[in-house]
C-alpha cells in the first residue's frame, strides 16, 4: 500500500510539474470561416512542434470583437493575442496596453528587418514613438463588386463603360433598383454602413473636406464638402431616390448569394474567395466583375476608399514568457503568406507576396492595388471610434430622420469638437 501510495503521489507530482510547465495562450480574432480552416491547422502544427504550448483560438463577429476586447482589457483579462481593425487597435497602442514586437522571437535579426519585409508604409499604422506594435494579418481596401446578370439585362456594358463617378453610380443604381411600394426588394448598389471612416471620409476628402486638421485640434474641416456629401446621402436614402439605407441587410452579406437583392456592393479582395466557397456557380461564370471605387465629378482630391488593416498584437499584461511564445506563434502563422492569399484572399503586404505570380495572376488583384495606390489609411486617433459614431449619427439623421445636411454638419462639428477636447 505504501508503494502504491508513493507511486500515485509520484504520478500526481509529474502531472503537476507538466501542467505547470504548459504555456497556455489565448487568441481572439474576427470570424472568417476560410481563415479558420487555415489557422486551426497552423495552431495544430505549432502545438505538435511545441507540445509545451496549449493554444485556444476564439472568434467573434467583426462588430462584436471591439466590445469584447475592450471589456476584457478593462477587467485585466485580455487575450494574449488579438486582432481587430487597426483604428480600433490604435488606442491600445497609445495607452501601452500592447507589447512591442519581439523580432528575435519572430525569427528576425532586428525590427529594421521586419520593416524591410513589408511594403513601405504598411507598418506605419502600428508604429508609435519609435516602436513597432503589430504585424499585419491583412491590409484591406474596397472596390465595387458587380453582378453583371442584372446590368446586362438592362443593356449596360460594364466591361467597356462602368460608372466612374458617384453621380453616374447613382443613376445606374436607380435603374437597377426594384421596389414594392416604398420597400426595396433589389438594391442596385448600397454603401457599407456603418464603416464611415472607411468609405464616407474619403468621399468628403474628394470634395476637399477633412475630418481633422493637420495637428488634430479641429474637426470637420471645409463644412461645404461635408454638406455636399450628406446631401448626396440624403438623396440616396428613403426620403430621396430611395436607393438604400442603413436599415437594410448589409449589401456585402447578400451579394454572394445572387438572390436578386443586391447588384453592386463594396467589399475587399477576400470577398472573391468567399464567393468561390459560397457560390461556386457564380464564381466560375462570367457574370461578375470588380470595378474601381468611384469619385465625384467635381472631385479636387481623386482619393479612393481608405484602407484598413487587421494587425496581430500581443497583450502587454501577459507574462514575458507568454509574450515570447505569442510572437513565435504569430510568426509561424504569417509565414504562410501565399496560402492566406490563395485560400482566403487576404493581402499580407510583404514584398514576397507582391512579387509572386500567385498575386499577379489573381483575378482583379490589379484593380485593388491600383485603388490602393490612391488610398489613405483609415483615421488613427484615440477618439476615432467615437468620431465614427458621431458621423454615423449625422448620416442617419439626414437619411432617416429628415434633418437637413446643414444642421447635421452643425451638430456634428459641435459634438466632434467636444470629443477632441478630451484628448
Amino acid at each position: 500500500m505504501k508503494l502504491k501510495g508513493l507511486f500515485l503521489v509520484g504520478i500526481l507530482l509529474i502531472c503537476s510539474i507538466f501542467a505547470a510547465s504548459t504555456i497556455e495562450l489565448t487568441v481572439w480574432t474576427h470570424e472568417d470561416p476560410n481563415r479558420t480552416l487555415l489557422e486551426d491547422r497552423y495552431i495544430e502544427e505549432f502545438q505538435k512542434l511545441h507540445p509545451e504550448v496549449s493554444i485556444k483560438r476564439v472568434t467573434y463577429p467583426s462588430a462584436k470583437i471591439r466590445e469584447t476586447v475592450l471589456t476584457a482589457f478593462s477587467a485585466g483579462k485580455g487575450p494574449d493575442i488579438f486582432n481587430m481593425e487597426v483604428q480600433d487597435e490604435y488606442p491600445y497602442i497609445v495607452n501601452q496596453r500592447v507589447a512591442p514586437v519581439n523580432p528575435i522571437a519572430m525569427g528576425y535579426k532586428n525590427v529594421e528587418e521586419i520593416y524591410d519585409a513589408y511594403l513601405e508604409g504598411t507598418l506605419n499604422p502600428v508604429s508609435y514613438q519609435g516602436k513597432l506594435y503589430g504585424v499585419p494579418l491583412e491590409i484591406t481596401n474596397w472596390c465595387i463588386f458587380v453582378n453583371k446578370r442584372y446590368t446586362n439585362a438592362l443593356g449596360m456594358d460594364f466591361d467597356n463603360n462602368y460608372p466612374k463617378t458617384w453621380e453616374a453610380l447613382m443613376e445606374i443604381a436607380d435603374q437597377l433598383t426594384v421596389r414594392n411600394g416604398e420597400i426595396i426588394t433589389r438594391r442596385g448598389f448600397d454603401f457599407r454602413y456603418p464603416y464611415y471612416l472607411t468609405f464616407f471620409i474619403p468621399m468628403v476628402e474628394q470634395l476637399g473636406g477633412y475630418l481633422l486638421n493637420e495637428d488634430g485640434t479641429e474637426a470637420i474641416i471645409n463644412e461645404k464638402a461635408w454638406i455636399d456629401v450628406l446631401t448626396f446621402m440624403k438623396e440616396w436614402g428613403p426620403s430621396g431616390r430611395n436607393l438604400g439605407s442603413p436599415t437594410y441587410t448589409a449589401a456585402r452579406k447578400n451579394w454572394n448569394k445572387d438572390d436578386g437583392s443586391i447588384v453592386m456592393c463594396e467589399s475587399g479582395l477576400y470577398q472573391i474567395l468567399r464567393l468561390k466557397s459560397e457560390n461556386p456557380d457564380l464564381f466560375h461564370s462570367d457574370d461578375w466583375m470588380i470595378i474601381p471605387w468611384p469619385t465625384f465629378e467635381n472631385a479636387v482630391n481623386p482619393v479612393k476608399g481608405n484602407y484598413y488593416g487587421h494587425y496581430y498584437m500581443v497583450n502587454a499584461q501577459s507574462s514575458s514568457e507568454k509574450q515570447e511564445w505569442a510572437w513565435k506563434l504569430i510568426a509561424y502563422m504569417l509565414q504562410h503568406t501565399n496560402e492566406y492569399f490563395e485560400q482566403v484572399g487576404l493581402i499580407q503586404p510583404t514584398y514576397e507576396l507582391m512579387d509572386s505570380a500567385v498575386f499577379k495572376e489573381f483575378p482583379f488583384a490589379n484593380v485593388f492595388m491600383n485603388d490602393m495606390s490612391q488610398a489613405g489609411c483609415v483615421l488613427l486617433h484615440q477618439a476615432g471610434p467615437r468620431l465614427e459614431e458621431l458621423i454615423r449619427e449625422a448620416v442617419e439623421s439626414v437619411m432617416l430622420s429628415g434633418v437637413s445636411p446643414e444642421n447635421a454638419v452643425k451638430t456634428l462639428k459641435s459634438k466632434a469638437t467636444e470629443v477632441l477636447e478630451d484628448y
